[in-house]
């Protein structure tokens, strides 16, 4: 069974974590209605998706 001979310092635990934090997602404007828009997504607002309806937008 593998046992580490020595303790990992401190930072160098610290260093294994550096990339676990959260990253916000990327917005871009939606090309039809000018709302923000998660990139590569249909957009919520309109149902529009590179130019072409994909979703009938929801009456309000």
């Amino acid at each position: 069974m593998a046992v580490p001979k020595r303790r990992h310092s401190s930072t160098r635990g610290k260093k294994r974590r550096t990339g676990w934090k959260l990253k916000r997602p990327t917005l871009q404007v939606c090309s039809h209605c000018s709302s923000p828009k998660r990139t590569h997504r249909v957009c919520a607002n309109c149902g529009y998706y590179n130019g072409e309806e994909i979703v009938a937008p929801r009456d309000k």
